[in-house]
């Protein structure tokens, strides 16, 4: 009976451990913008501007995006220059 309890929390605790490696593994992708599979709740407004928009009107649609991303302090400042500079070609 003793094992069997031992068991079942080593198991509970393993999960714990892999749940919170794994929402840190997520937070730490988001943070690096390197998830790209699952987007954050305002980014899913990007596919539709980036189609419907001509040739020069893509980037001021994403930089609009970035500056509200800021603006709700999803990313910092520092992320928001560095990727207005890949945007424009800087």
């Amino acid at each position: 009976m003793a094992n069997r309890a031992g068991m079942r929390m080593r198991s509970r605790q393993q999960y714990r451990t892999m749940a919170r490696m794994q929402r840190r593994r997520s937070f730490i992708q988001d943070r690096t913008g390197a998830r790209q599979d699952f987007q954050p709740a305002g980014a899913g407004e990007e596919p539709p501007a980036e189609a419907g928009g001509g040739g020069g009107g893509d980037y001021t649609a994403e930089l609009e995006r970035l500056a509200q991303l800021r603006d709700d302090g999803v990313i910092t400042d520092a992320d928001f220059e560095a990727k207005k500079k890949q945007v424009l070609g800087i």
